[in-house]
């Protein structure tokens, strides 16, 4: 029996920049990624087990900001998974750092864990009617 992976994705890459606004602009104008009024970029895709679509997000955050703790470095992974209780739960198991952080937004559900070398990753579980669907190409 071929074991189910957990991470689907890469749902986003977050990283702290000192002047966000200013950092996004440059990615707009001399890449082509586009922002909205929160400084940060959705690539739409197709997801290649199921064809559904998906998104992952690029963004800038405040050096300053306290969304990345406990962790001291600089980017935040987020990984798309498909049953976050069960991936949380199993990480758990195994003996890794799971945070008691936890957050149910309109886009999914958010659950948080640190890697050996004090990254933080969260993972995110989509909800199914995400309103970011409907605004992609």
């Amino acid at each position: 029996m071929t074991e189910q992976p957990r991470v689907r994705g890469i749902g986003g890459v977050f990283f702290k920049a000192q002047d966000p606004t200013a950092l996004a602009a440059w990615y707009r104008r001399h890449l082509g990624v586009g922002t909205g009024g929160w400084n940060g970029a959705q690539f739409f895709w197709n997801r290649a087990d199921t064809g559904e679509r998906a998104y992952s997000v690029w963004s800038p955050f405040r050096a300053d900001t306290p969304y990345f703790d406990p962790s001291s470095k600089d980017f935040m992974l987020n990984l798309r998974v498909d049953d976050l209780d069960g991936v949380l739960a199993d990480l758990r198991a195994e003996g890794c750092q799971v945070l008691d952080r936890r957050e149910d937004l309109e886009q999914g559900r958010f659950g948080y864990v640190m890697d050996p070398e004090g990254h933080l990753i969260e993972l995110w579980e989509p909800a199914p009617d995400d309103p970011a669907l409907a605004l992609g190409p």
